[in-house]
């Protein structure tokens, strides 16, 4: 994976990583999976792309066509904060 001048700091290292990122509330929530996240190790700041935020504003105007409805077992974190 080739590293990449991080906007926010300029240093040279930053990576892409591909997450999962939850959008919307309640029933309207959804998953969009392989998101490009941009990470920093120097400054440790993770962003998006201008790009990116394009195609995610893209799937949520057009998110019933995109997606398809699947059960997801959903746990809730409680550890210590």
């Amino acid at each position: 994976m080739p590293s990449i001048n991080c906007d926010i700091c300029g240093k040279k290292g930053a990576r892409v990583r591909r997450l999962t990122r939850s959008y919307g509330k309640g029933r309207a929530e959804f998953l969009i999976r392989s998101v490009p996240v941009v990470s920093c190790p120097h400054c440790g700041e993770s962003y998006l792309t201008a790009q990116t935020l394009r195609d995610i504003d893209r799937i949520k105007r057009n998110r019933r066509a995109l997606t398809v409805n699947r059960q997801v077992p959903i746990a809730q974190f409680r550890g210590a904060a």
